[in-house]
């Protein structure tokens, strides 16, 4: 029987096979490493397939250089072409100075600079990137338009059997690792090449294997195209996980995920967050977004999964350095449970004190928000974690008790983009303070108490947790007159006990902020 005529799993199969034989010549099979959950409740044990160990730092070399190897003389002579947000791009370069094969890659002109950079590092004289449009499906339209005009053969991201038996060669990996057979394998979906040649491998040799398809909330297409029962466009696409931000499932691997996926979950952006933390914090691995995304449903599904073995993929770790700074900000990614509450105050000297004192003892306080913006009452925001999704969820209970008035600002825009109001019209004799403290439970209240307490009121209080030994806080304070300013500014110390330094800014900046 012909090749083509078998059914597309068994062919899937053959070419997995196939594969084994070419992708080698690229790379070297990517490690199996256990991963111990952190925090005192069961759960599940983890096995990792470090694919962000390859030599393009994600899984995408296996199908780029599979499918390059099998062009004929006359395609490698037209050279190819393929879009791509970053991974593939890497593998086709790869494949392309390996071969030396020209490729042209069109990227979004969004892409992150180390992933056009890596591109370029892989594939050398033989790639040229091409930025177009600000998505990846632009792109594609772009690469397509140049692989009519030009003749050179196309080399799709995932809806290809050759690229997909290429992915399927990590599945090959895990069963002859010997940490097998596993209960469950959560894999991240992007277009599905990898979701699907993996699924249909370890199915073929643990058939009772259970299959979840893990993709972000505002990326869900492949979810969307098991429900329509074919691959459908979705509208808006989250790029978060760029990795797997794809408005359409191919055709290819849908076919083969509907008969191999058990369900497929979501995960939240701060869900990955979360997990990326724990990959950094147990095995030092510094994941991509969408490379973290079969973690972040086992940590969501933690309770349920205790006592099985499950495989999970990290598929890449070529993440942009400024947005690690994001992630380690975001919602869900600390350890601690947390929460942002604006609470209502009299405006006069102690009373945010008072606050601090009943309310919020035993909490950490990780930013908090304040302007002088009305002359009888004040409105601070503060984010408090805790530990403890007992002390946390109390709060609310103190506050009522002692006749606070609060709203909860809980991924509020303002609080995301830290708005603070300030009126410089209400404002006296002011000061603002550039404060660094040690980071210790009760530092920054120790400071105010001491310092400030009853000799001028606060009128700005600027300040976020960064995880440093040391905190960084922008504060302003009001005097009832000039005198008192100038004594306060004379008794201060620069140092002191709980704080490492305390300057008063410039009068531009008081000027710039205060206008």
């Amino acid at each position: 029987m012909e090749r083509d005529n078998l059914p597309l799993d068994r062919r899937l199969r053959q070419e997995i096979l196939f594969a084994r034989e070419r992708v080698y010549r690229f790379g070297q099979p990517t490690p199996m490493e256990r991963l111990i959950l952190p925090g005192a409740e069961p759960g599940p044990e983890i096995w990792v397939k470090r694919e962000d160990l390859s030599p393009v730092k994600c899984y995408k070399w296996r199908g780029a250089c599979n499918a390059m190897t099998e062009l004929t003389p006359e395609q490698r002579t037209c050279g190819v072409v393929t879009a791509s947000a970053g991974n593939h791009a890497q593998g086709v370069a790869l494949a392309a100075r390996t071969l030396g094969i020209h490729a042209r890659i069109y990227m979004p002109r969004s892409t992150p600079r180390v992933k056009q950079n890596a591109v370029l590092h892989h594939g050398g004289e033989f790639v040229r990137i091409v930025l177009a449009g600000d998505s990846y499906d632009e792109a594609v339209q772009s690469a397509r338009e140049d692989e009519r005009t030009s003749g050179a053969t196309y080399v799709h991201a995932y809806d290809n059997l050759k690229v997909m038996a290429g992915q399927g060669t990590l599945a090959d990996e895990v069963v002859l690792s010997g940490h097998g057979p596993f209960d469950a394998a959560f894999l991240q979906i992007g277009g599905g090449g990898m979701a699907s040649a993996v699924s249909c491998w370890l199915e073929t040799y643990w058939p009772g294997i259970e299959i979840i398809g893990v993709e972000g909330v505002g990326q869900a297409s492949m979810k969307a195209a098991l429900a329509a029962e074919k691959p459908v466009e979705l509208h808006d696409v989250d790029i978060f996980c760029d990795g797997t931000a794809v408005r359409k499932a191919g055709a290819l691997p849908f076919a083969i995920c509907q008969q191999t996926f058990d369900r497929v979950e979501t995960v939240t952006n701060a869900e990955v967050s979360a997990a990326i933390r724990v990959l950094w914090e147990t095995l030092r691995c510094v994941s991509e977004p969408s490379g973290a995304m079969g973690l972040a449903a086992v940590l969501k599904n933690r309770a349920a999964m205790v006592g099985k073995k499950v495989l999970i993929v990290i598929t890449g770790a070529n993440i942009d350095f400024l947005q690690l700074g994001l992630i380690a900000q975001s919602e869900g990614s600390g350890n601690a449970v947390s929460r942002a509450l604006r609470v209502r105050i009299p405006e006069r000297p102690g009373a945010m004190l008072a606050l601090l004192d009943s309310c919020f003892e035993g909490l950490n306080i990780a930013d908090f928000q304040y302007g002088l913006h009305r002359p009888d009452e004040a409105w601070p925001v503060f984010s408090v974690t805790s530990d403890s999704v007992e002390k946390l969820a109390a709060l609310p209970a103190r506050l009522d008790a002692g006749g606070y008035v609060w709203e909860d600002m809980t991924g509020a825009v303002d609080v995301a983009f830290r708005a603070i109001p300030l009126r410089g019209d209400l404002l006296a004799h002011p000061v603002f303070l550039r404060l660094d403290f040690y980071e210790r439970s009760g530092a920054l209240h120790d400071f105010l108490s001491r310092l400030i307490r009853d000799r001028a009121s606060l009128c700005y209080f600027n300040y976020r947790q960064s995880g440093e030994r040391i905190g960084r806080a922008l504060i302003g304070l009001d005097f009832q007159s000039a005198d008192a300013r100038a004594a306060f500014l004379a008794e201060l110390p620069e140092h002191g006990e709980g704080y490492r330094s305390c300057k008063p800014v410039e009068h531009e900046v008081m000027a710039r902020m205060t206008a």
